[in-house]
């Protein structure tokens, strides 16, 4: 059987709006869990007077959770569709949620958005539609969530209503609608999740499962200038130095030259490795090994980013990039150098200046920066900032290589802000 192509979904949403639920739901109804594992969570959740949050407990196995009925961990778990297979990233809360989206591979290739039907839109509803616009999730499908609850139950009304407030937040930050399906389900009954719901006649779409088949898988980015970011570099005897890296964009082929930035070194391509086989040439997505001609061990190391000598990686003098401030205990400002994560680099920058602070629901500029008057940030604002690295950083606009423009802004150990790039200053 052919490999299915592989996507990475992340449930966002305001907490207990059925996350984790529709999650337990999917995998229950595909077959990826069983239900004698369900029926033993729901033994327990009765125990603790939590009955209908048996779903939930599947991906909450972590018993300070079940205590609290809270998701604190992100799970990542894998499921099949008829045409993908998925990584299902089920985001707790707001600061996993980023921190997910951004680290690694783990980059959504499309959101579901639950909103429940007898709440409808929320304050959180409104940060994660505005987190995932600015975090580069362009596809959506929006689950309209606990129709079971909605008085009368089923009730096309409500669904309604609530499809067009949801509709309105979405335009408002720049999704087009008319390409996002709004489907009505209970994730606890399991109407319209992965079959039709015989309790919503009126309801004519597809369930959940189904419309995640329409989500369109990304083009492999090869017609793109090489960017490979170095995570690791060996010398192996006999061979000489092998840089190992996922390549993001564009292609490596055998007897090219490669630049390293910020190292400034070139080399050229002897053979490629992947899962210890030699391949003649190597894609977006592919973790592989170079063995590099012409460039010593110590002279490359994690961060750098290989690309070709006539479009070489970008180092950056400084750069304007939109973010949003997620977790800060106090106020950030201008001065202000945390660790930037991109790609495999970890390089401390500098908030040089706070250009604009935004409104975090729609993302109008509310404040400008005057000299006067500078801006400081708190949790939850999204903001235009000019950032200096304090060393030399590879970083590219995040319309050009979307994959080398995003970051994550890390301090005390938790993700304090996530971006994408603007615009970068060439070194």
């Amino acid at each position: 059987m052919a490999k299915k192509p592989h996507l990475n979904l992340v449930f966002i949403g305001h907490v207990d709006h059925g996350k984790s639920t529709l999650v337990g739901r999917l995998l229950l109804d595909t077959g990826h869990i069983e239900q004698h594992a369900i029926d033993k969570f729901r033994k327990e959740a009765e125990e603790k007077g939590k009955a209908t949050f048996e779903f939930a407990w599947v991906m909450d196995h972590l018993k300070e959770e079940r205590e609290r009925g809270l998701t604190i961990d992100v799970a990542h778990r894998r499921f099949d569709t008829d045409k993908y297979y998925f990584t299902i990233i089920d985001a707790p809360g707001h600061r996993d949620f980023v921190k997910n989206m951004i680290t690694g591979t783990s980059q959504a290739d499309a959101a579901v958005l639950l909103v429940e039907a007898p709440q409808g839109v929320m304050a959180q509803t409104k940060e994660h539609v505005f987190l995932a616009k600015t975090l580069g999730v362009n596809q959506l499908i929006v689950a309209i969530n606990k129709m079971d609850a909605t008085s009368p139950p089923w009730d096309e009304k409500r669904y309604n209503d609530v499809k067009e407030q949801v509709g309105g937040l979405l335009k408002m930050v720049g999704y087009k609608i008319e390409e996002i399906p709004f489907i009505p389900v209970s994730a606890f009954t399991g109407d319209n999740a992965t079959k039709k719901s015989d309790n919503m006649p009126w309801w004519k779409g597809d369930t959940i499962l189904k419309s995640l088949d329409t989500i369109e898988q990304p083009s492999k980015p090869t017609d793109l200038p090489l960017r490979w970011p170095v995570q690791d570099v060996y010398t192996i005897t006999g061979i000489g130095t092998v840089p190992v890296g996922r390549v993001e964009t564009g292609v490596i082929k055998p007897e090219t030259k490669i630049v390293f930035q910020p190292a400034d070194i070139v080399g050229e391509v002897k053979s490629i490795e992947m899962h210890h086989e030699q391949i003649p040439v190597a894609e977006p997505g592919d973790n592989v090994g170079v063995n590099i001609r012409g460039i010593a061990k110590n002279e490359i190391r994690r961060g750098d980013v290989g690309g070709p000598v006539d479009n070489p990686p970008t180092v950056a003098k400084t750069f304007t990039a939109q973010i949003a401030v997620l977790n800060h205990p106090s106020v950030l400002t201008e001065g202000y150098t945390p660790v930037f994560h991109t790609h495999t680099a970890q390089v401390a920058c500098t908030f040089e200046q706070i250009l604009k602070k935004l409104d975090p629901k729609s993302g109008e500029v509310v404040e400008e920066r005057t000299d006067e008057k500078p801006i400081l940030l708190r949790t939850g604002d999204p903001a235009i900032v000019m950032i200096r690295p304090t060393k030399p950083l590879v970083i590219e606009k995040h319309s050009e290589f979307p994959q080398l423009g995003r970051f994550a802004i890390r301090d005390m150990g938790q993700t304090v802000a996530a971006g994408i790039v603007l615009d970068v200053e060439k070194k």
